[in-house]
C-alpha cells in the first residue's frame, strides 16, 4: 500500500503513450491496454474490473462432451447450419424448464456467441420491412451492440430506462414505436452494465407495446439465471427466469454460453425465434436476401454470410451441459454464486467509505448482488472518477459509453481474485480519505 497512490507522472506518460486523453472516456479494450501497461511498468496488481469476463471454470459435462465430439471426428465435416440435433433438442427443452416457454426445435439455432447473434439478428430485423429500419436499445447496454448497427448501417433510437421504470415505461416506448419506423426493440435482463432486472409487469408492458405496433423484441439473455435473489435452477419449477417471451408474438432471445456456463472461449449461443416471427413472411425481405420468411432468412441469408454454421464440436458440449441442467443433474446457479459474493464485499467497501451504487434499485426492491454494479464519488463526474481510481490500483468502465445519463462507472466482478479484496477495501478507503470534502 506504499505505493498506493501510483506516480502520477508514470501513469500519465504511460496514458498519453497510449494516444488516450481521458481513461473515462476510454472504450473497454483501451482501458485494458493502459492497465496492463501500468502493471507491467509498476509492478503493482489493479483490482481489474473493466472487463466483463468470466472468471470460473468451465462445466465439466460441456468440456468432456466436446472432447468426445472431436475424438468422434466432427472437427472434418462441416456442422449443419441449422444447429445439431442434440443441441436443438435441450435448448428446446432448456427454454420450457427454466423460462416455461414452449418453442419448437427449428427456432432454436446455434451462433458463434451472442455478439454473432445479435448482429445476425439486427441485420435481418432492420431487412423485413422498408418503413421499419431503425432499433430501439433500453439503454444502458452494450456498448458494442451499438457499434454493430453502425457497422451494418442501421440507424438507432435510444433512451436511459432510469426514470422510466415501472408504468413510466409504456408511454416512453410509445413515443418512439407510434413513428412506425422501429423494427425491433433490444435490452438485457439482469442489465449489461447496470444488473438491473426488469420485473414480469414491465416485461409484459414491453410485449403489448411491441405486439401493438407489430415489432420485433430482442431480448439478451446473456446473464441467464443470474439475478441471485431468486432460485431460477430447477428444471420444470417455478420461479422461472423471467422472459418477454410469456407475452411478446414476435421475439428473439439470446442465450449465451458464455457467463451461465462459462463457455465463453469456444463462442457458443443459441438464438431462440418464437414460431410467429419465425414463419413471418413479407416480399421487402427479398431485395435482401433469397428466403422470403424470418427463420430461412436469418439461417440461409444472415448466418450463412456470416460463419456458414457455429463451431461444430462445441455445439456438442453446450447441449451436454443443457442436458445436464434439464435432468436436474447440474445446478448452473450454485455454481455462479461466487459473483455475488464478491459484489457484495466490494459494493460493501464502497458504501463504507463515502461511494453510492447508482443503479441501486428494481422498482422497490434492493438491485441484486451479481456479476455488475455501478457505483459513483459523490460531486465527482463518472469520468473524473475513472481517472483519478486508476492512481489507486482500481479499473472500470464509464458509464456514459454504455448508454446511460447517469454519471458512474461499471464494475465486473468476475476476474478480481479473492486475495485482492483486503487491497481494495484498503485503496477506496484511501481514496475516500483523499477525496472527502
Amino acid at each position: 500500500m506504499n505505493t498506493i497512490p501510483l506516480n502520477k507522472e508514470k501513469v500519465d506518460q504511460i496514458i498519453s503513450d497510449n494516444k488516450i486523453k481521458s481513461v473515462g472516456k476510454a472504450s473497454i479494450r483501451e482501458v485494458k491496454k493502459i492497465v496492463d501497461d501500468i502493471e507491467k511498468a509498476t509492478g503493482i496488481s489493479f483490482v481489474r474490473m473493466e472487463m466483463g469476463v468470466p472468471g470460473l471454470p468451465t462445466v465439466k459435462q460441456g468440456v468432456d462432451a466436446q472432447i468426445k465430439a472431436l475424438q468422434d471426428g466432427v472437427s472434418a465435416i462441416y456442422p449443419d447450419i441449422y444447429g445439431t440435433e442434440e443441441l436443438k433438442h435441450e435448448t428446446t427443452r432448456f427454454v420450457k424448464n427454466f423460462l416455461d416457454v414452449t418453442v419448437p426445435e427449428d427456432a432454436c439455432i446455434p451462433v458463434t456467441g451472442s455478439m454473432q447473434g445479435s448482429f445476425a439478428s439486427f441485420m435481418t430485423v432492420a431487412r423485413m420491412d422498408e418503413k421499419k429500419n431503425k432499433l430501439l436499445f433500453i439503454d444502458p447496454g452494450f456498448p458494442v451492440q451499438k457499434q454493430q448497427c453502425k457497422i451494418l448501417g442501421i440507424d438507432i433510437e435510444t433512451f436511459d430506462v432510469y426514470e422510466y421504470r415501472g408504468e413510466k415505461l409504456k408511454a416512453k416506448l410509445e413515443s418512439y414505436l407510434q413513428t412506425g419506423e422501429i423494427a425491433g426493440i433490444v435490452y438485457s435482463s439482469p442489465n449489461n452494465p447496470a444488473w438491473f432486472c426488469f420485473t414480469e409487469d414491465e416485461l409484459q408492458i414491453i410485449a403489448e407495446v411491441a405486439n401493438k405496433y407489430d415489432v420485433i423484441v430482442l431480448e439478451d439473455l446473456a446473464y441467464f439465471g443470474m439475478d441471485f435473489r431468486k432460485d431460477y435452477a430447477k428444471p420444470g419449477v417455478s420461479p422461472f427466469q423471467p422472459t418477454v417471451a410469456k407475452w411478446a408474438k414476435k421475439y428473439i432471445l439470446m442465450i449465451s454460453g458464455s457467463k451461465a456456463f462459462s463457455y465463453a472461449g469456444e463462442r457458443i449461443a443459441v438464438i431462440v425465434v418464437s414460431p410467429e416471427l419465425y414463419d413471418w413472411h413479407t416480399d421487402y425481405m427479398k431485395k435482401y436476401f433469397a428466403q422470403d420468411t424470418f427463420g430461412r432468412a436469418i439461417v440461409y441469408g444472415s448466418i450463412y454470410a456470416l460463419s456458414s454454421g457455429t463451431s461444430h464440436s462445441v455445439q456438442y458440449g453446450l447441449a451436454a451441459v443443457m442436458k445436464a441442467c434439464n435432468d436436474g443433474e447440474y445446478d448452473f446457479v450454485e455454481a455462479l454464486k461466487d459473483y455475488k459474493n464478491k459484489a457484495n464485499f466490494m459494493k460493501t467497501a464502497l458504501v463504507e467509505n463515502g461511494f453510492e451504487i447508482v443503479y441501486d434499485k428494481d422498482m422497490n426492491d434492493p438491485i441484486a448482488d451479481g456479476f455488475y454494479f455501478t457505483f459513483n464519488y459523490p460531486g465527482m463526474t463518472g469520468e473524473q472518477t475513472l481517472n483519478e481510481l486508476v492512481y489507486y490500483g482500481i479499473s472500470a468502465i464509464c458509464l456514459d459509453i454504455t448508454g446511460s445519463d447517469q454519471q458512474g462507472l461499471r464494475a465486473c466482478v468476475s476476474l478480481v481474485p479473492h486475495e485482492l479484496l483486503p487491497a481494495f477495501a484498503e485503496r477506496v478507503k484511501l481514496f475516500n480519505e483523499n477525496h472527502k470534502k
